[in-house]
């Protein structure tokens, strides 16, 4: 899609700490009337602006309230889809296309129960009258908790998450605790099991690291969520950093085996492929330490 922007905007809103609904609205891609409500989402952040689409009348519902039997209640509004906005600067169409590549491999290895399946497209951002590349897409919602990459997963608190959802009102559980916690545990695995096929066959990983990245769903799947920093494999010497200097491959296969020894209980040793080269004591050493860097980095201004 070669489509133009139109905005009197004097900023870049890749740069934006954040947009909202009449930002988006500006957007020559999204239709100017009010068919849909957009909605920054908590998980906006470091690499993408990240909005709820939302059905305007139950954005109203949870605004006005509804009345069931005599209560009035505020039922928030569920997102229809979700619009991610990269804040990735590409150099070129091939770059972007390279990187819309990356994605289509990661979702052929995990779709369509291990992954909020994405739609992407690329558009021309203008500003000061010179056209640059912008990707978007609109993403499947998933409704479910967050699996913190380097938590606790012991069953006290599987059993925290299993309460949380079960208070959604949604689909009904599984019969028993025991039966849910063993279907976690099975999924786990595989999802592993094809996060591993990615790094040894395709050379790439997805961003596991990232709180937020992985939700636990009421099916009791883990979905990836967040795909919008998906890594080639380098287990060389040099730690291989992102384009804003974070370890994001070592870190994600390390998170892999916290999800595999404490969530798949699959008892895997450090040694194993693909985590051989990337658990090394000297590496892990060196990676928190460009973890560091990066972290004290992300505090200044942006130049």
């Amino acid at each position: 899609m070669g489509a133009q922007m139109r905005s009197s905007w004097s900023d870049d809103i890749r740069d934006r700490p954040y947009l909202g609904h009449t930002d988006i609205l500006q957007l020559n891609f999204i239709r100017g009337y009010a068919r849909y409500v957009f909605r920054r989402h908590y998980r906006a952040g470091l690499r993408s602006h990240l909005l709820e689409v939302l059905d305007p009348e139950d954005v109203a519902r949870e605004t006005d309230g509804v009345l069931v039997e005599g209560l009035r209640i505020f039922p928030r509004a569920v997102p229809l889809k979700m619009l991610r906005i990269f804040r990735r600067r590409f150099k070129d169409l091939k770059e972007a296309k390279e990187e819309i590549r990356r994605v289509k491999i990661v979702v052929a290895g995990l779709a369509p129960d291990y992954i909020a399946r994405p739609a992407e497209f690329l558009v021309d951002y203008i500003r000061s009258h010179q056209p640059e590349i912008l990707l978007a897409g609109l993403q499947e919602y998933v409704a479910g908790e967050v699996i913190e990459p380097w938590g606790e997963l012991g069953e006290r608190h599987l059993h925290s998450l299993m309460d949380r959802m079960g208070a959604m009102n949604r689909p009904c559980w599984p019969r028993t605790e025991e039966r849910w916690m063993d279907q976690v545990r099975i999924k786990a695995e595989e999802f592993v099991r094809r996060v591993k096929k990615l790094i040894m066959e395709a050379g790439l990983v997805p961003d596991l690291a990232g709180v937020g990245n992985l939700l636990l769903t009421r099916s009791g799947r883990i979905k990836l969520v967040d795909i919008n920093n998906i890594s080639r494999v380098s287990s060389g010497p040099e730690i291989y950093l992102d384009d804003r200097g974070y370890p994001v491959c070592d870190k994600s296969i390390a998170a892999l085996f916290h999800l595999e020894e404490q969530l798949a209980r699959t008892s895997p040793q450090r040694d194993d492929p693909p985590y051989g080269p990337f658990l090394n004591p000297e590496r892990v050493g060196r990676v928190r330490e460009a973890e560091r860097m990066f972290q004290a980095s992300a505090t200044l201004p942006r130049v």
